[in-house]
């Protein structure tokens, strides 16, 4: 079977990514100027102790292509290599996996997901389920391609605090949206990820995630749901409820986010896909 590779976004828990035999090129977090690769140096809730005791937003960064070299080469003299990464709309991963191809010659295959966290992830089970099946890897790509466009991914910020950190949003404008209790839905649209809706209240929030998926697809039995979660188990298990029941998924891979993803989100953060 051919070998995958991906990023430390994909936020696939760390039984999947052993039974795949799932290599990971872990993502870098800034803190106060130290590297740490994310999952090898620095945990999520590491980073939340840290963020607690800051105003600072950690900056987060491509691996870089010597990163992937070395994953590709030390997987080539196996079998060709199929690796998926992080939406090159959000993130120079895809470029620096594509300039490590080339650089090495291996045979390997990189993979545009234009998404993030089990959105990503999501796509990396499907390519191994594909590839274990005996699917060749043009033929799991052009598989994973139809997979990938028909795939939508949620983003649900119960705090605005990590967007006004990060710039996105002036410190005077969320203030008023805290003390208005607006909470943000976000969707990615063609690998970025764009502003949905605003809604009112934490439990409005959750439903109108699960409103828009039953609109959009109201029978889930032929695929999987992710749901990652900054520190906020109890709104993942609430979601794996309302979503079973309206939409009947395959099964639900459920994690938390890493630092890397958890960085934007915030604490209290969701990202569904499916």
């Amino acid at each position: 079977m051919p070998h995958v590779v991906t990023d430390s976004t994909c936020d696939l828990p760390k039984p999947l990514l052993d039974r795949w035999g799932i290599t990971v090129v872990p993502m870098t977090i800034d803190i106060g100027g130290t590297a740490l690769r994310e999952g090898v140096d620095i945990t999520l809730h590491e980073l939340y102790e840290w963020m607690a005791r800051t105003r600072e937003l950690p900056k987060t960064s491509q691996p870089s292509p010597s990163a992937f070299e070395e994953a590709f080469e030390s997987l080539a003299a196996d079998g060709p290599v199929l690796c998926l990464t992080l939406s090159s709309k959000l993130s120079g991963t895809y470029q620096a996996a594509c300039l490590a191809r080339d650089l090495t010659g291996v045979d390997a295959t990189v993979f545009d997901s234009l998404t993030a966290s089990l959105g990503l992830g999501l796509q990396v089970v499907r390519a191994c389920e594909l590839l274990g099946s005996g699917h060749a890897v043009d033929e799991t790509v052009a598989q994973l391609a139809r997979y990938r466009d028909e795939m939508k991914t949620l983003v649900l910020l119960n705090t605005l605090e990590n967007i006004v950190k990060g710039g996105r949003l002036s410190r005077f404008q969320g203030t008023i949206s805290s003390a208005l209790d607006i909470r943000v839905l976000l969707h990615d649209v063609d690998g970025e990820v764009l502003l949905l809706e605003k809604v009112h209240g934490h439990k409005r929030l959750l439903h109108r995630a699960v409103e828009r998926m039953v609109a959009r697809r109201p029978d889930l039995s032929d695929r999987d749901v992710g749901i990652t979660h900054f520190n906020n188990p109890d709104d993942a298990e609430w979601l794996v409820q309302a979503i079973g029941e309206a939409c009947h998924p395959r099964g639900f891979i459920v994690n938390e986010m890493g630092p890397a993803m958890a960085t934007y989100a915030g604490e209290g953060g969701l990202i569904v896909s499916s």
